[in-house]
């Protein structure tokens, strides 16, 4: 009854906001058509003044008009944020946008998630997940019809060769977006994305799982905003998967609850959403990544709902040995 309660205040906000978009639209639109008249109008009778002011004003309209017809068809907030970095400068088309477009796995028993070390010596907790890879010729296709560039603020090594993390040109941003979401681009698909999870759990020796169930739960994006990390524009984008573990896989999971570990983590909502911060224990020190929180399960009304949402899918993890 809660996630009804929620689902339609959802909606309800996103009714709203297109309602808005469309008013602005049209409000503008007519506007426009109204001081084309009245100019038309001061022309044929002869009134010079009226026609300069009228064409002083129809100037600011029409920027407005085109304004609101483009942020009709800005669909989603990066889409949106976009649009506003440019009009007011901060970015043009031939900046750079570092991009990072990945999957991450949430794995919850008894209320708490199930996080692996990051491998890159943050020394933080985060899901079990990564970067999409690129499949076939996918690279040179990137290169010659969007001028790719492999993103230098991670050293690439064997782990994140021909993945999608890269930088392009603010101008072909959407055009690359939407390749990625296509038939066309060949890459790993939300179908399978056990390669990950084999490469943190099952070839670490963690877990000995020859087969993963999981369900799509939907995708977070961020708005396009400059990273205080790497000092770029930079638009990421996150799959998130939930697993559906066997009556067996749960007690495997159970078991590793009680073992300490230093390559995993058993972290509560309330920690991962602190970051794992615990001001009343004097635990001052951050040791879980910020980009856990997309995987909790009380933020999963706020993912962009994709065509396969809430599709399941059972995957071999022999497949990728």
């Amino acid at each position: 009854m809660c996630c009804q309660k929620e689902d339609s205040s959802s909606n309800w906000k996103e009714v709203q906001y297109m309602t808005k978009k469309i008013g602005m639209m049209v409000l503008w639109t007519m506007l426009f058509c109204l001081l084309v008249f009245l100019i038309w109008l001061c022309e044929e009778n002869n009134c010079g003044i009226g026609t300069v002011v009228f064409s002083v004003l129809i100037a600011f309209v029409f920027e407005k008009a085109c304004h609101a017809i483009q942020d009709f068809f800005d669909t989603t907030n990066w889409k949106t944020s976009q649009r506003k970095l440019k009009r007011g400068g901060l970015i043009r088309n031939n900046d750079l946008i570092r991009i990072s477009f990945a999957y991450l796995y949430r794995i919850k028993i008894e209320n708490k998630y199930f996080l692996v070390k990051n491998s890159r010596n943050t020394c933080k907790y985060q899901p079990v997940g990564g970067v999409y890879k690129m499949e076939g010729n996918e690279k040179m296709v990137l290169k010659n019809s969007f001028h790719v560039v492999d993103d230098d603020k991670i050293p690439i090594d064997n782990s994140s060769r021909d993945d999608y993390r890269l930088q392009m040109e603010n101008r072909y941003l959407r055009r690359f977006v939407r390749r990625f979401d296509s038939k066309k681009s060949e890459r790993e698909r939300i179908d399978n994305v056990a390669r990950e999870f084999r490469e943190e759990l099952i070839d670490s020796g963690i877990l000995d799982w020859n087969t993963i169930k999981y369900r799509y739960c939907g995708r977070h994006m961020t708005e396009l905003k400059f990273g205080e990390h790497f000092q770029i524009y930079e638009l990421l984008l996150a799959d998130v998967v939930e697993l559906l573990p066997t009556p067996e896989q749960e007690q495997d999971l159970k078991k590793l609850m009680r073992i300490e570990s230093e390559y995993y983590y058993f972290a509560t909502e309330k920690q991962i959403t602190s970051l794992g911060v615990d001001t009343e224990n004097g635990q001052l020190c951050e040791f879980i990544g910020d980009h856990t929180q997309k995987t909790l399960q009380k933020n999963e009304e706020q993912l962009l709902k994709m065509p396969n949402t809430g599709k399941t899918y059972s995957v071999s993890i022999l497949e990728h040995t």
